[in-house]
């Protein structure tokens, strides 16, 4: 029996990355941030000085990146050639780039692949010793993990996702660049903010990390067709709007 794939979707402060870890953490998962691999795939270019501008060239840099994940919802780390660059690649030089990354076709579909590979061996094995993953990005319902068993597209008040961001520490101006500018540049090659069939839309505006979370626990013991009944009555559960259904 292979594990569970629980695939959330949606654009940056809608608080999908807290709840993907914490949804991990207590399902035993591993936690894949797949923006992160766009990233990291940054980071190497700027520091390999490749002009961004060439699609072919990054694409072949990507190919050849020597990067190491490590899953844990604890502690999640990228490693870049032996490096731990976790902090490195939330830096805002990598934030205000990561865009002509992730819109390069090319180097997309090579991402893509890794990002494939990476949660199927979570399903035999992995660091979930095969019990699942949480996958998190904003191609995952639709594009990368199409099949899973729980997709989710979480979402939140556009000036609610950067008064979020902002509030983590960072300069208002580049925060809304970083988060708005983002979106509206990756929205060209993928779309993060319409829940496609069977995915589940969960607004997070008015709702707690812990509403949010209990949301998608819900909907996990829902298709897993435990605590069905409980899982209805609870109001984090009447907050995701299934879309699909």
């Amino acid at each position: 029996m292979t594990g569970i794939s629980i695939a959330i979707d949606g654009p940056a402060g809608t608080g999908k990355s807290t709840v993907a870890k914490e949804v991990a953490r207590r399902l035993q998962l591993a936690y894949f941030d797949t923006g992160a691999t766009y990233r990291v795939a940054t980071l190497w270019c700027m520091r390999e000085g490749v002009d961004l501008t060439i699609e072919s060239d990054v694409a072949a840099m990507v190919e050849t990146m020597n990067v190491g994940l490590v899953l844990d919802p604890g502690n999640p780390r990228v490693l870049l050639e032996g490096e731990d660059v976790s902090s490195l690649i939330r830096s805002d030089a990598v934030a205000l780039t990561v865009s002509k990354v992730a819109t390069n076709l090319e180097a997309r579909a090579a991402l893509g692949h890794w990002q494939r590979e990476v949660i199927a061996s979570e399903l035999e094995g992995g660091y979930s010793d095969g019990r699942g993953i949480v996958s998190e990005g904003r191609d995952i319902t639709t594009i990368i993990a199409p099949d899973a068993d729980v997709r989710i597209l979480m979402t939140a008040d556009e000036e609610i996702r950067v008064a979020r961001r902002a509030g983590e520490g960072a300069d208002l101006a580049t925060v809304r660049e970083a988060v708005l500018g983002r979106d509206k540049k990756d929205a060209t090659v993928v779309s993060f903010h319409t829940a496609a069939d069977g995915v589940h839309t969960l607004d997070t505006s008015d709702l707690t990390i812990e509403e949010a979370v209990q949301a998608v626990l819900d909907l996990v013991a829902e298709t897993r067709g435990d605590g069905e009944d409980d899982a209805a009555e609870t109001p984090a559960a009447e907050a995701a709007d299934e879309a699909g259904e």
